[in-house]
């Protein structure tokens, strides 16, 4: 039986789904909740999209989650920073029972993030280049030292001090330096080509990401991004190499991948309808592209 089309979800949306949790909120743009798996009406049992900023801290359990189509284990100490647009579901309970899951949950509104004096961008994108398992081990101290965090803004929210926002800003931003050095020390371990791209390359891929996010259904041709950024295709194309070692082309292309990869594992339209939403001119041109990249046709990734 198919699952349920995937959805967008909104900050109130999702703290709605927890009402026996504890939590902490400044209006409807940044909260902090206790969230325990264990309650039946998860969002995350289903394929969504969350429409603001989050960042998960595992207390206690260990699941198996989806990004992107992607899966990764998420355990005990670890942390997952999830940015805007990113699929998300709770594939499966591992080694343990709902009863045993336990995360502290910080959130946060993309227009709340912008009254961050700092490229938050930078650090949620981070988190991209650890795609292969986007959860963040930390160790014993950086527990605590999160924790800590974690703790001192709950106190503050609930204080109802003056100036209760521009403190929990601070608090952010200096929990987000901590995290941004902590995933440094990740990306080094592992490698990252991206840390040693030029500054300039990486300026460029994060302004040709946003733009690939916002229009990868209605183009594909790196010429229409370069006009947007005012470069030559080629020029840009020699960027995005050097920053990710890998072509835009590729990166367009990854983007509609999954788009329809999305359509066809969590929805029950035609392929006939996602050859229609992904603007495709044909069934034909829509098959080979998938096929190309994927190594099946549509229909086989469908029912695989």
């Amino acid at each position: 039986m198919k699952e349920m089309e995937f959805y967008n979800i909104t900050l109130p949306q999702f703290r709605s789904r927890f009402p026996e949790s504890e939590s902490v909120a400044l209006n409807d743009d940044f909260f902090v909740m206790d969230v325990r798996f264990k309650d039946r009406n998860s969002p995350l049992m289903h394929p969504c999209r969350f429409d603001g900023f989050m960042m998960i801290f595992c207390i206690s359990g260990h699941v198996r989650m989806s990004i992107n189509l992607n899966e990764f284990d998420f355990k005990a100490g670890s942390l997952l920073l999830n940015i805007p647009g990113n699929l998300l579901k709770l594939s499966e309970y591992v080694d343990s029972g709902k009863e045993d899951q336990r995360y502290i949950v910080v959130a946060m509104t993309k227009e709340f993030v912008t009254g961050l004096r700092m490229d938050i961008n930078k650090v949620f994108n981070d988190s991209l280049s650890m795609l292969g398992n986007p959860s963040i081990g930390l160790t014993e101290d950086q527990q605590k030292l999160v924790g800590n965090y974690i703790s001192l803004m709950c106190d503050v929210v609930k204080s109802n001090v003056i100036n209760c926002r521009e403190a929990i800003n601070s608090i952010l931003l200096s929990l987000f330096y901590v995290v941004t050095g902590i995933g440094s020390e990740r990306i080094r371990d592992v490698g990252e080509e991206v840390r040693n791209s030029s500054n300039r390359s990486k300026v460029i891929f994060e302004q040709f990401i946003k733009l690939v996010s916002e229009y990868h259904i209605q183009h594909r041709n790196v010429g229409f991004y370069a006009g947007k950024l005012c470069l030559t295709p080629k020029y840009l194309s020699k960027l995005i190499k050097t920053a990710t070692g890998r072509s835009a082309p590729d990166w367009i292309d990854a983007y509609v991948i999954l788009e329809a990869k999305n359509l066809l594992k969590y929805s029950n339209v035609t392929i006939k309808e996602v050859v229609y939403r992904l603007n495709f001119p044909n069934q034909s041109v829509f098959y080979k592209f998938f096929k190309a990249r994927t190594g099946m046709t549509p229909s086989e990734y469908r029912n695989s």
